[in-house]
């Protein structure tokens, strides 16, 4: 089987494959000079769809996709992923697409803070606008990276469910097809907050949001200092980071076949430095749902004094896991021993937004 590696930058998209994950070749830049926040290795088809979000200075956003590795893409005028008439906004960048529940169903989030459906294959969008017209929308933040809609989690079999998260607004949830979302930040802490107020309703800077398929009422969440998992779907959150060298960072990742099994890439505080502490990069892995934690540097460098994004490290479906990560120096890294043992595969890239993977 190929595996398929699909790396964003600020200034283009490379394309990689492998048949081992020993060796890999890559492709690009395409896009070039765009800013690409996603991408999506769509397996659910005959042959793998590459879907790209980039952004230009010049033309604003685009979904594009191919059906062969890259060697040519399509487009839809407009961008696809646009608001309504009299919404009175303009789509800026696509910080996400992830496959719904249902052939052909995509879902898109989106600066400024909306998320987008689409049920034939990416070609329309319609903006889910219970979440847009919701009354807290008035009072979001926006994070230093923008306001932007960075997690959109379809419920894997009720297609009526769905949860997303942006910052700096938290955690929200529709079980009604979008009619209507409620927040759902219960134990999520805003340390920016005066000490009383620290525990809002909404308003929390939420960087990533994960879960397994297999057991979708357990949420695994990075946030702006705390990591946490929820039980019940989002109801309510327990702080899972303790044990770590700090609770700040931006990805959190969930292994494809153990349910209680997740990744972290801490990062110095938000007031330090961000870069992993004492400039060595590790990746911490938790066998049991956060109650402990071990790290991981095999292979990893020392002097490493860049950061990770929220979208720039995820997993592949083998057996063992691959674990991949894109830095803002440029350098992507690979695992193939669900984390444990590490080497690079590809530098001097520009600043990476986002990578990921797939197995056709």
């Amino acid at each position: 089987m190929t595996t398929i590696l699909m790396v964003g930058t600020r200034k283009g998209l490379w394309i990689g494959t492998s048949e081992d994950r020993q060796d890999w070749s890559f492709t690009g830049p395409h896009h070039d000079m765009e800013e690409v926040y996603s991408g999506l290795v769509d397996t659910r088809g005959a042959t793998p769809r590459l879907f790209s979000g980039s952004s230009s200075s010049w033309l604003g956003p685009q979904l594009r996709w191919s059906d062969d590795l890259g060697a040519t893409w399509h487009e839809t005028p407009n961008g696809a992923i646009r608001f309504p008439e009299g919404a009175g906004a303009t789509v800026e960048r696509i910080w996400q697409i992830v496959p719904g529940v249902g052939d052909g169903v995509l879902h898109a989030g989106t600066e400024p803070g909306a998320v987008f459906t689409s049920t034939d294959g990416g070609a329309n969008f319609a903006l889910e606008e219970g979440l847009w017209n919701h009354p807290q929308r008035p009072e979001w933040g926006e994070g230093f990276g923008g306001q932007a809609f960075h997690t959109v989690l379809p419920h894997p079999t009720d297609p009526n469910s769905i949860t997303a998260a942006i910052s700096t607004g938290g955690v929200y949830r529709t079980t009604d097809g979008g009619a209507s979302w409620n927040a759902r930040n219960h134990g999520i802490r805003a340390d920016f907050l005066p000490e009383d107020q620290r525990y809002p309703e909404f308003g929390q800077c939420v960087h990533k949001v994960t879960r397994h398929p297999s057991r979708p009422e357990r949420l695994y969440l990075q946030n702006h200092g705390g990591v946490y998992r929820s039980d019940d779907e989002g109801g309510s959150w327990t702080s899972i980071g303790d044990a770590l060298p700090s609770d700040f960072g931006f990805p959190i990742v969930v292994h494809p076949h153990r349910p209680d099994t997740i990744w972290v890439f801490p990062l110095a505080g938000g007031e330090e430095g961000r870069y992993p502490p004492q400039g060595q990069a590790r990746v911490w892995r938790s066998d049991d749902a956060g109650d402990s934690w071990s790290s991981y540097d095999v292979g990893l460098p020392a002097d490493f004094y860049v950061g990770v994004m929220r979208d720039a490290m995820c997993v592949d479906s083998h057996d063992p896991a691959g674990l991949y990560f894109g830095a803002r120096n440029g350098s992507v890294w690979a695992s193939s021993d669900d984390g444990e043992t590490w080497s690079q595969i590809v530098a001097n890239l520009p600043d990476v937004m986002t990578v990921k993977v797939g197995v056709a």
